[in-house]
């Protein structure tokens, strides 16, 4: 099967970190990858004063940086079963990128976050908070500005066990068969004992991965979740977080108070964003 990968870029130091990430992750992988940049004015309303014959010249320079970024992924993947394609846009970049993962049968998102902001905060930039709560077609896979590739041997899977789960698990699957990941699922204790829909979702999950490497993990609430979470990762050196994204999710209420932040920054690590399918 070939993957088909976007990689929305906006040419900075952090956006070329997550497409080498996309190129390792999927190194022995029969892929296409396509650049995509979406360009738009700052004022919306400023187009209509602006001549054609002053667009141009702005759009071909990003067209030629965008070729640049291609040619550089080429010279990477030298001996690889990769192929490259650009996607120039005008529009939003959520916009942009929904548009190019239907018409490309995208399988998956790969792009950058933001740097650190002092000492204590790693901060996601807005257009990455708005692409991973609202991309609904696919996978968003976010890379931490700089962060240097690690074979990713230990995936970790914060779950509640409180929903039925559905084809979002076929691709954790994927990934866990990419590198042969051992899945640490991670349920975070409220109560003494589950419910029996609880229950039965913990054997639904025995069952659906009863072939891969699996370990269950029940952790004592004595502190925010966020923390519990980031406290796990640390302790057993993982290096890919994944969440599924529900209509409003444990994932949605991180954004809000806003905690990802304070596990991107304690992690350092990619985080898998699923959309839940329907």
């Amino acid at each position: 099967m070939r993957h088909h990968i976007l990689l929305p870029t906006d040419f900075s130091d952090n956006a070329w970190s997550a497409a080498l990430y996309a190129l390792n992750l999927y190194a022995s992988e029969p892929c296409t990858f396509y650049f995509s940049h979406a360009w738009t004015f700052l004022n919306s309303g400023a187009r209509t004063h602006i001549p054609q014959s002053s667009i141009e010249p702005v759009q071909n320079k990003l067209k030629e940086k965008l070729a640049a970024f291609k040619d550089r992924a080429e010279q990477e993947s030298k001996d690889r079963d990769h192929t490259f394609e650009t996607i120039f846009s005008e529009g939003s970049v959520l916009d942009c990128m929904e548009v190019a993962v239907k018409k490309h049968n995208i399988r998956l998102v790969v792009m950058g976050t933001k740097g650190a902001t002092g000492a204590q905060e790693f901060l996601y930039g807005s257009n990455t908070v708005t692409v991973m709560n609202r991309m609904r077609r696919c996978p968003v896979l976010l890379i931490p500005s700089n962060f240097e590739y690690e074979t990713p041997n230990n995936m970790v899977f914060p779950t509640k066990f409180n929903r039925f789960y559905g084809e979002e698990l076929k691709f954790i699957k994927e990934i866990a068969d990419l590198h042969g990941s051992k899945i640490e699922i991670v349920h975070i204790n409220k109560k003494d004992k589950l419910e029996d829909k609880q229950l039965e979702n913990v054997d639904m999950l025995k069952t659906y991965f009863k072939d891969y490497n699996i370990n269950f993990n029940w952790l004592t609430k004595t502190r925010k979740k966020e923390q519990a979470i980031t406290r796990f990762i640390k302790e057993n050196n993982s290096n890919i977080l994944t969440m599924i994204n529900y209509e409003h999710s444990f994932v949605e209420k991180l954004i809000k108070e806003p905690v990802i932040k304070k596990m991107g920054y304690h992690s350092i690590i990619p985080f898998l964003v699923i959309p839940r399918v329907d």
